[in-house]
């Protein structure tokens, strides 16, 4: 969907399901199978068999985790208010020009949203924010985002009911203000890339090349996908609706496929368009293995993979503990290695102590020889003897 559109909360990579249906159609399922084990057991046939199979079959693989793993039901799920794993924020951030001649991204870090917007109903839970935006041709669109788009979240209806559909909302609601935005220069842009964590769910929106990845016991997950016009979705996405790619740039003029801004490329409000301000959004269910997120822009992402950078970061941590340290040392290694590009990283841990060390178990391992081999063996020593 391209930035005209209207504010209906459209397929993305996740959806949180915002009603009890699918969790009232599982407890019918598994109470139907149920009925249908007790007539096999008083030597009848269930009513209907090739379901039964199928339903055992889902119920047999599915564990408890796995059900609070749920999209339908991880936003409501008893269980998070039961486990006693609830995440802390200590964040950190590094921004740099780098070796371009201005300095056009922004980024925000808010630790305690209790504290930020103080205690109501709709902030009861422990929550925190954070947003890197790497603006392009101007800093008015990275600008407007960065001081916006918090509240357009938190004022959108579905708030905190559905997250992800005021998160997306929000996002079509700030790119039509900038473009009414009088006093700012629209032709600018900025991808968005912002992590809403409420109580232990983590839910990352995308729309641009910034990137977010997880730290999970040393492996790195990307909670992002990077909107590049070349991508297999995005070219498709660009060229259905009239979109032209030159040389890896939508229209020949931009190097991304998602921005907010760049109001010169998109047409009226609500009309489709190939840029599109829609983010895409990933969401997981935060547990002791997640130690921590970094988010970056491109500058960072275009000389270090994901994993280099979760790998870096976790050995930074068990020296000093310090995020902010953390993301001086991203940018620094990212400059060493001939970054072209503005550099922004914003650490964020979920945990107060270090990451402990990962302890390799040391496996017996058998090695078996040949009869050649020992005997050959037995030689040399009774030679030595």
């Amino acid at each position: 969907m391209a930035a005209g559109t209207e504010f209906s909360a459209p397929s993305s990579v996740l959806e949180v399901g915002c009603n009890k249906d699918n969790a009232a159609a599982l407890e019918d399922e598994v109470s139907d199978s149920l009925s249908d084990l007790k007539q096999m057991t008083n030597r009848k046939p269930p009513r209907y068999s090739s379901a039964l199979r199928h339903s055992m079959s889902s119920i047999g693989h599915r564990t408890a985790d796995d059900l609070l793993d749920d999209d339908s039901l991880s936003t409501k799920s008893p269980s998070n208010q039961k486990s006693g794993f609830l995440p802390v924020f200590r964040s950190g951030r590094c921004a740099e020009r780098g070796p371009k001649q201005y300095m056009e991204d922004e980024h925000v870090c808010i630790d305690n949203l209790i504290d930020h917007f103080g205690e109501t109903d709709d902030f009861s839970s422990p929550g925190a924010f954070y947003g890197v935006f790497d603006g392009h041709g101007g800093t008015d669109a990275a600008s407007f985002i960065r001081k916006n788009i918090l509240k357009y979240i938190v004022e959108d209806s579905h708030f905190p009911r559905c997250l992800n559909r005021a998160i997306k909302s929000a996002y079509l609601k700030a790119d039509y203000a900038f473009a009414d935005a009088n006093s700012l220069d629209i032709s600018s842009g900025t991808t968005a890339l912002t992590s809403l964590i409420w109580g232990r769910s983590l839910i990352v929106a995308n729309a641009g090349d910034c990137r977010a990845v997880l730290g999970r016991r040393g492996r790195a997950v990307e909670m992002s996908k990077d909107h590049k016009p070349n991508c297999k979705s995005e070219r498709l996405r660009i060229e259905n609706l009239g979109g032209v790619i030159y040389d890896g740039y939508l229209n020949g003029q931009l190097s991304v496929a998602r921005a907010l801004g760049d109001w010169h490329m998109k047409g009226a409000k609500g009309s489709a368009c190939p840029l599109s301000a829609e983010p895409e959004l990933q969401e997981t269910r935060l547990t002791e293995d997640d130690e921590f997120l970094i988010m970056g822009c491109d500058g960072l992402w275009d000389v270090m993979s994901s994993q280099c950078a979760v790998t870096m970061t976790r050995k930074e941590l068990m020296v000093h503990n310090d995020p902010e340290r953390c993301s001086r040392e991203l940018v620094r290694e990212a400059l060493m290695r001939n970054t072209c590009d503005n550099l922004t990283v914003i650490v964020v841990c979920f945990l107060p102590d270090p990451p402990p060390k990962i302890e390799i178990p040391q496996t017996r391992v058998r090695r078996s020889i040949s009869l050649e081999g020992l005997n050959l063996l037995k030689g040399v020593l009774d030679c030595n003897s």
